[in-house]
């Protein structure tokens, strides 16, 4: 992947500084949110004066987020949170989230924050951005996973699938939303209701994107929607391509070209370009992370967070698993004892979905990943049949959606410039109306493909 020069500033995003450490753009703030300011907001808006001491009133940092930092309102009706956020999309992710999760407490008993107050204007007090809402109980699931009983995680998965499946309930339409876009964005309908508006997507507003003039909804239909993105992708390395300063820089411009030029070919086979009227969408969480489950001491839910670039999606989309729930098949349980011991405590290494703060117990990493695709594959199991009883047709709506969630992902995968030549030998075989799962052609080697191709069944297109 080719690198860029980094601290892009934006000036008409003010606050914000784009730097790229070779492996994507990453959102960084260009001043700090002030602390002072903050307990002055949140006094304002909680009803607490301001007597000249801290008592009754104390804020503190919290975490930092991928775009916002988070901190801890301490009062003396309780504990909220503040979320700061980069003017990544100005206006539309503060106001899409406090509409978004206003409209999931009103319409589902998933247990999401109450916003108290929010502020998008570029003159706020506090210099950035802001949500205010209720602090909710609770630990991420992420730090609590090693220990948790498989009944508790099992308990957990049907949980999540009992949210999925009220969320393909909520909507202005009784059974969804129709259009893509993120909700709130758009003026409210008639009835009361948010309407999907210009997406909120990481996808679109990375660094000089947001500038692109490309459509960014509401999109009427799938075929549209990637097609933007599409768009994205040969607008950038089309400029990569003029300012590449070397043959490597010039080579990787032109097998991104070559590869979304190859998706756009195959979109059209596999996405209507005309929908009348507007396609049904869902309210989709992109993130139902680990880290986004809060579970109490036995494991039950008691928030859903990170729903800060939550759109109306197509049906096909919500059709995978969640976040939490994805992973390498493993059908076997690893036997504990076929792992190399380490020291107790030592031995960690960087993972996504391990902790390092819990004991390893005096196993090697590996043993805890191949313990986690196992996991996962059996909670996928879990999370099926729980769907099936909420929706009959799942299994129908999961093997038709099936190509369209590997077309995603392919476009995902070309946007950030991974899997270049792997992603080619796919849409290659899916011209040959040869259809291969995506996954299995990123998990193998090249030289490979072909026993793949060969063991795969052929599907018209």
């Amino acid at each position: 992947m080719s690198t860029r020069a980094l601290g892009i500033r934006d000036s008409n995003r003010d606050g914000l500084v784009w730097e790229d450490h070779g492996l994507g753009l990453e959102a960084r703030w260009a001043r700090d949110p002030d602390l002072r300011a903050i307990e002055r907001v949140c006094r304002r808006h909680l009803g607490i004066a301001d007597d000249g001491t801290e008592d009754g009133l104390k804020a503190v940092f919290h975490a930092d987020g991928a775009f916002n930092k988070l901190y801890r309102v301490n009062t003396n009706r309780g504990p909220f949170m503040l979320r700061v956020s980069l003017p990544v999309d100005p206006c539309n992710k503060t106001v899409g989230e406090a509409a978004t999760l206003e409209l999931v407490r009103r319409k589902t008993d998933i247990p999401v924050p109450r916003v108290v107050a929010f502020d998008v204007s570029r003159s706020s007090e506090i210099g950035h951005e802001w949500l205010l809402m209720d602090m909710m109980a609770g630990t991420p699931a992420y730090y609590c996973w090693r220990r948790m009983p498989m009944r508790q995680k099992e308990i957990l998965t049907a949980r999540a699938a009992d949210f999925h499946a009220q969320l393909f309930r909520c909507g202005n339409f009784g059974d969804g939303f129709r259009g893509i876009g993120t909700l709130g964005t758009a003026p409210v309908s008639d009835a009361g209701m948010p309407e999907p508006g210009p997406i909120v997507s990481s996808f679109f507003f990375s660094g000089p994107r947001y500038h692109y003039l490309i459509p960014r909804g509401p999109f009427s239909s799938s075929h549209d929607w990637l097609r933007s993105q599409l768009n994205i992708i040969l607008k950038e390395q089309t400029m990569a391509l003029s300012d590449a300063a070397s043959d490597d820089d010039r080579e990787y411009a032109e097998g991104a070209l070559r590869v979304a030029r190859k998706l756009l070919r195959v979109l059209h086979k596999l996405f209507p370009a005309i929908v009348h009227p507007p396609e049904r969408t869902v309210v989709w969480h992109d993130d139902l992370s680990l880290q986004n489950l809060m579970v109490d001491g036995n494991g039950r839910v008691t928030a859903v967070i990170g729903w800060e670039c939550a759109s109306a999606m197509p049906r096909w989309v919500a059709s995978q698993v969640p976040e939490f729930l994805r992973g390498a098949a493993r059908e076997t349980k690893p036997d504990r004892d076929c792992y190399t011991d380490v020291d107790k405590g030592g031995g960690h290494t960087s993972s996504n979905d391990i902790p390092e703060s819990l004991d390893n117990e005096g196993k090697t990493e590996l043993y805890w990943i191949h313990l986690m695709e196992y996991e996962q594959t059996q909670l996928r199991k879990v999370y099926a049949a729980r769907m099936r009883q909420l929706r009959p047709e799942w299994d129908v709506e999961v093997e038709e959606a099936a190509l369209k969630v590997d077309f995603l992902a392919a476009v995902s995968r070309c946007g950030s410039g991974f899997y270049l030549r792997r992603i080619e030998q796919w849409v290659d075989a899916i011209e040959r109306k040869e259809y291969l799962p995506l996954m299995e052609v990123l998990r193998v080697a090249p030289t490979s493909l072909a026993v793949v191709s060969r063991l795969s069944s052929k599907a018209s297109i």
